[in-house]
């Protein structure tokens, strides 16, 4: 059996053509959890194609292409599903997307995978290779990763040299939060799924590298977890950066414990700096904490931040702009992320903006949170995707970085570097507005490291 696992791109990441000359991005998990999940029993050659590093070829040699869609991928997902069932191959949709919207993923394949797959893909698998392959696989009610014998990820299966790093862990999916703009709650529900910690830890032996990235979505949710987790890294002796929601502020003793246990870096949502807006998001836990405090706090710890933003809340005007891009230097964020608010389908922000008559387009290649696809409350389409692109160069520009990186006292090259990254990132974001209202703004040149830094340098004095 012959199977291809795919992960397609938007034109804003796709290879040759996208935002980036060469990957910046972690490996994923997806496509390599899915391979290690193929039943043993069953003679398999497996290829994986990540579109973010690779070019699909023109001829796939699969009898069988599975493929984990996302919303800004589906567009891209069902134009290369009609190509393959064209080509008399079988055709297998998952991920988030199809979770949101089973009925309209199942038209554009053979077989569909809603929910998690640890169960659904090897049974998929048997039943293709008897010949009895269903049109939907579910995610059982009884769904958990507390599992014997669980494989560990393929990362073998893909080159490492188009990633800045293969060593990406997962200990925990979804989230206990209901954001009204979060997808997990619809796709997944609100239980969080723990993996075993031995096992995670034995994942993280196994692969041998010092410095790790977990993807969970939350993973200080469950403290009494966490703290066995952050426990059992301490002797490994790592460098580790996650994601973690601000609610870690509110104990200190914790925060001290993911500092010891590796912790260099956190991604916090910290979503908008409009405490009304807070409230339009049902975020309503990031208002019980003062979001410089948190991060002086952390950044004492050796923590670096990255901070998430997102515009056109229903309470943000014309000056949530500048007003943010101004807290993110003074509180030293290390590295800023701004997003344009998604209404992804399913979720109760895109219930309730349909109901409103605010949905502008279901074009799900837009659905990047970096174009504007639904109308704003308190100003126009136009001045949401030009705020939003003057928020990235105005942060990212060297004068910027500077001053957040002398109030964060993070000095390491690699802070440099990423924001170098980031700078590049923002400078061509108009490039792929392919919207009704394209941003003619002008390209700057791409520094090299040494004119950035003397250009830094020269700033913080």
């Amino acid at each position: 059996m012959k199977i291809a696992l795919i992960s397609p791109k938007g034109p804003l990441y796709r290879y040759r053509g996208g935002i980036f000359k060469k990957s910046l991005r972690y490996q994923p998990l997806t496509l390599t959890t899915l391979a290690a999940l193929v039943p043993p029993e069953l003679p398999a050659e497996l290829t994986i194609i990540d579109e973010g590093i690779m070019n699909i070829p023109e001829s796939l040699d699969a009898e069988l292409v599975g493929m984990t869609v996302i919303t800004g991928t589906a567009r891209r997902a069902y134009e290369l599903a009609a190509r393959f069932r064209a080509e008399g191959k079988t055709v297998v949709l998952g991920g988030p997307h199809v979770s949101l919207l089973p009925q309209e993923a199942a038209e554009h394949a053979d077989s569909i995978c809603v929910g998690y797959a640890e169960d659904s893909w090897p049974q998929l698998l048997r039943d293709f290779a008897r010949g009895e392959l269903k049109q939907a696989y579910y995610q059982a009610p009884d769904f958990s990763l507390d599992r014997p014998n669980m494989p560990f990820p393929r990362r073998d299966l893909l080159d490492q040299r188009h990633f800045l790093t293969q060593a990406v862990f997962e200990a925990t999916r979804s989230c206990v939060h209901d954001c009204e703009f979060c997808v997990a709650p619809t796709a997944w529900g609100r239980q969080q799924y723990k993996k075993p910690v031995d096992w995670v830890i034995e994942d993280i032996k196994r692969f041998g590298q010092k410095e790790l990235i977990f993807v969970d979505l939350n993973l200080i949710s469950d403290k009494d977890y966490a703290r066995e987790l952050f426990t059992k890294l301490i002797p490994l002796n790592v460098r580790w950066f996650g994601l973690s929601t601000v609610l870690i502020a509110h104990d200190r003793e914790f925060m001290g414990l993911a500092a010891r246990s590796g912790c260099k870096g956190l991604l916090l949502g910290l979503e908008t700096v409009t405490p009304a807006s807070l409230h339009d998001a049902k975020k309503r836990f990031n208002a019980s904490v003062d979001f410089k405090q948190v991060i002086g706090d952390l950044h004492r710890l050796g923590i670096a931040i990255q901070g998430c933003f997102v515009f056109g809340l229903d309470h943000d005007t014309p000056e949530v702009f500048d007003t943010t891009v101004e807290f993110a230097i003074d509180a030293g964020i290390d590295l800023p992320r701004f997003a344009v608010l998604t209404p992804f389908p399913g979720t109760p922000l895109h219930r309730r903006l349909e109901r409103e008559g605010r949905i502008l387009t279901r074009n799900w290649e837009l659905y990047d949170a970096q174009h504007v696809v639904f109308q704003p409350q308190h100003m126009s389409v136009q001045e949401l995707a030009e705020g939003h692109e003057r928020a990235w160069k105005k942060c990212y520009r060297f004068s910027s970085i500077g001053r957040r990186l002398w109030a964060a006292r993070n000095f390491r090259p690699l802070a440099l570097t990423v924001n170098l990254g980031y700078r590049f990132y923002a400078h061509n974001l108009h490039r792929f507005y392919n919207c009704d209202w394209p941003l003619q703004m002008a390209r700057p040149d791409v520094p090299t490291l040494p004119q950035a830094a003397a250009e830094i340098k020269a700033v913080c004095g």
